[in-house]
């Protein structure tokens, strides 16, 4: 089979492997997409080279369909459309042992930490599977897992019908969050500096903010009669995202911070204080966050798809990654396993 592999900064390669072998409570899956995340992203720019111990294969965002079974592995059958959940807890940690095993401790995140999916063929516990409708179209079902961290943003939100949604970064999560926030209800405004950005989020009836030619708190309180945002998701992971987000929200709302920092980054912590906010972390998901995913994929009464910008194979991954550095208005490409 055919493997993609991450040597070093900037550096992928398309080797030879072994097809693998399922254990007792495994599942060789036959990869069908694996769309490239921010995670991703990070890796191959070496970014993350404490985590990720080259040469190895990366990539979490799949579907596909069973190869093989172990012999201990029921509820499944050869040929059946799944994904995977890409996260193996130690269940033993305080996270665990709370029912929060997403925000273990000690949490192998699977395509990061250990083996991914950016090849043909990928070894998985049978644990960590879920079951894709049979009529699903894989290349969507491929969007279940980022749609399950949208789902597990706006769960922890607490979002109700009719709440006033700013979201400040217009990347794929950023996307899918508002298309979820619309369906549940909300009035959105997406905030994005990039033009080719706001195109696409308009494009999918996504109203949005040019923050860069305007000023966005005066935008949203324009929007909201004064009132603020009833709820600000911070997706941008940006040290500007950091020092907007509590300026841009209603007394009593709530932020959720939803893009990665890496490194430390100025709060107004003033506003926290004088509105009481409230600031609440969202790491990945949850099983139900991923059986919500693959249901509303599967009605598709959001254009999850516009948010593909493209597919290709395992040899143009290369390529991929550089166009994603270069382009602004590329979302989500997929690579294509056989």
């Amino acid at each position: 089979m055919k493997s993609l592999v991450y040597n070093n900064a900037k550096l992928l390669t398309v080797v030879d492997k072994e097809i693998p072998e399922a254990g007792s409570s495994e599942v060789v899956i036959k990869i069908a997409y694996c769309g490239i995340c921010g995670t991703d992203r990070h890796i191959y720019h070496g970014i993350m080279d404490e985590r990720v111990k080259p040469p190895m294969t990366f990539g979490h965002e799949m579907s596909g369909t069973i190869h093989e079974l172990g012999a201990g592995v029921t509820g499944y059958e050869k040929g059946q459309k799944v994904t995977v959940r890409p996260l193996d807890p130690d269940k033993d940690c305080i996270a665990c042992r709370m029912g929060y095993s997403h925000i273990c401790q000690n949490l192998n995140f699977i395509g990061v930490d250990s083996e991914g999916a950016f090849q043909q063929y990928w070894k998985v516990k049978a644990d960590i599977l879920h079951a894709l409708p049979e009529d699903m179209d894989l290349e969507v079902a491929a969007l279940t897992e980022p749609l399950a961290v949208a789902c597990h943003d706006v769960s922890r939100s607490g979002l109700k019908k009719g709440d006033r949604v700013a979201i400040i970064g217009g990347g794929p999560i950023g996307l899918l969050i508002a298309l979820l926030a619309q369906l549940d209800g909300a009035d959105v405004r997406l905030l994005e500096i990039s033009k080719e950005r706001r195109d696409v989020a308009e494009d999918m009836g996504i109203k949005t903010i040019d923050s860069l030619t305007v000023n966005p708190v005066e935008a949203v309180f324009q929007w909201t009669g004064g009132d603020g945002a009833d709820i600000v998701f911070e997706v941008s992971g940006s040290k500007p995202g950091a020092a907007l987000m509590t300026g841009l929200a209603r007394p009593r709302g709530v932020i959720v911070l939803v893009g990665i920092f890496g490194a430390p980054a100025e709060v107004v912590l003033k506003e926290i204080f004088l509105r009481e906010l409230d600031i609440r972390g969202a790491r990945v998901y949850q099983s139900e966050d991923f059986d919500r995913a693959i249901k509303l994929l599967h009605e598709n009464k959001a254009p999850w798809r516009k948010v593909i910008s493209k597919v290709a194979s395992l040899e143009d991954a290369q390529s991929c990654f550089e166009s994603l550095d270069e382009q602004a208005d590329l979302m989500k490409i997929l690579i294509k396993g056989n």
